[in-house]
């Protein structure tokens, strides 16, 4: 453990940290799973879910927890399956 008080600062900064980036990356798996389900089932609600999908990925690439090259690639790699199944 820390003996300095900004390490201290910095031990507890960096869990709580850790647990919104956490929090970030789950919502974003699950958001993840219903579009490809979605996809695959080639449910009525596909493109809404594509849509959160999409947006779910922007906002982890703004945060930082997903890098901006990766939620790029995530994106496009949905948006290419969309088009699959609607033509």
């Amino acid at each position: 453990m820390a003996n300095i008080k900004s390490a201290k600062k910095r031990v507890k900064v960096i869990k709580t940290k850790t647990l919104q980036n956490k929090s970030i990356k789950t919502s974003l798996k699950t958001v993840m799973k219903k579009a490809e389900s979605a996809l695959s089932t080639g449910a009525d609600n596909t493109a809404e879910a594509i849509r959160l999908a999409m947006k779910k990925i922007d906002q982890a690439a703004a945060k930082g927890v997903v890098h901006k090259n990766k939620a790029a690639n995530r994106k496009s790699a949905l948006a290419k399956k969309l088009n699959q199944v609607k033509g």
